[in-house]
């Protein structure tokens, strides 16, 4: 894994699910690296905020897709619309007039093509926001995807891209990526091109069938994987299991083990990491294993 050394590094911190401490992680490696640009890639339900309070520099409209709107000052009420549109998605809301449903509106532009006045209007659909902030351990892209808005795929590629612009243009060496939980369309979205994939799990059956399924897919694009196990004292049974099933796959390095600690609900509260709320066995342990992966980087 040598790198040049003008090289951008980019390391996603990924889990099969939420709540497993993939954004304090997060955190943690960004309040220990240097020049570091963050990333907020969970678009869905972005936290990373919450621990690293930002101060928003920009802030822009995502617009992706279209959306059809009735004028009714010219629809005759004829109906050809609603009966062609395949999603359901123009209603009656005073039992005469149409109108689009935009929750249901696939943006599909039947009905715009049909309607014989020319009284639907094709216009963008604006999706989310993104924003571009400042936080105590550097620069912080971020957004939000509006509720029932689509190709948060699409938003999580614009996030990173205007996160490597930032790491060029301010000459800093690394993206910290805090992904989506799972391994859909946001997750891929998140990882591919990525230098390394940071897998955060925790020691149960379920946290194990998520982990492979993660390894499954960045095997896909040839990305090396360091797994750490959250909590691990609370199954340690589970977390030995864990630790042997990395050691039998290639690319896939087993970075080390965090304790279950109510350090990290206080850190939580006072909206800090856990290495910068206090020094103790947890803080040791992730500091650990940001070693052990600068050092393979």
């Amino acid at each position: 894994m040598a790198k040049s050394k003008d090289k951008i590094r980019e390391i996603v911190v990924l889990s099969g699910k939420g709540g497993t401490g993939k954004t304090s992680l997060t955190a943690s490696f960004s309040a220990l690296a240097s020049s570091a640009v963050l990333a907020d890639c969970d678009v869905d339900a972005a936290d990373l905020h919450l621990v690293l309070p930002p101060t928003v520099l920009e802030k822009h409209e995502f617009i992706s897709g279209y959306e059809a709107t009735i004028d009714p000052s010219i629809c005759t009420r004829c109906g050809i619309c609603q009966r062609q549109c395949a999603f359901e998605a123009i209603d009656q809301p005073d039992g005469t007039g149409y109108a689009v449903n935009p929750v249901r509106c696939e943006g599909c532009g039947v009905c715009v093509r049909l309607c014989p006045v020319q009284a639907i209007a094709f216009t963008d659909r604006v999706c989310g926001q993104w924003m571009v902030s400042q936080t105590r351990n550097g620069p912080m892209v971020h957004a939000h995807l509006y509720a029932a808005a689509e190709n948060s795929g699409k938003l999580v590629t614009l996030v990173r891209k205007e996160a490597r612009r930032i790491a060029h243009a301010e000459g800093r060496s690394l993206v910290l990526v805090d992904g989506p939980p799972g391994i859909g369309c946001p997750v891929i979205a998140s990882l591919t091109g990525a230098d390394a994939m940071v897998l955060v799990t925790e020691p149960s059956l379920s946290g194990r069938h998520d982990m492979k399924r993660l390894i499954t897919l960045a095997r896909q694009f040839a990305i090396p994987v360091f797994v750490c196990v959250n909590k691990f004292d609370v199954d340690e049974q589970q977390s030995k299991a864990i630790e042997l099933d990395c050691a039998g796959i290639e690319g896939v390095h087993y970075a080390g083990s965090i304790p279950y600690d109510e350090q990290v609900v206080k850190a939580q509260i006072a909206a800090l990491s856990p290495v910068e709320f206090s020094q103790g066995k947890t803080s040791e342990a992730i500091k650990h294993i940001w070693e052990l992966i600068w050092s393979r980087m």
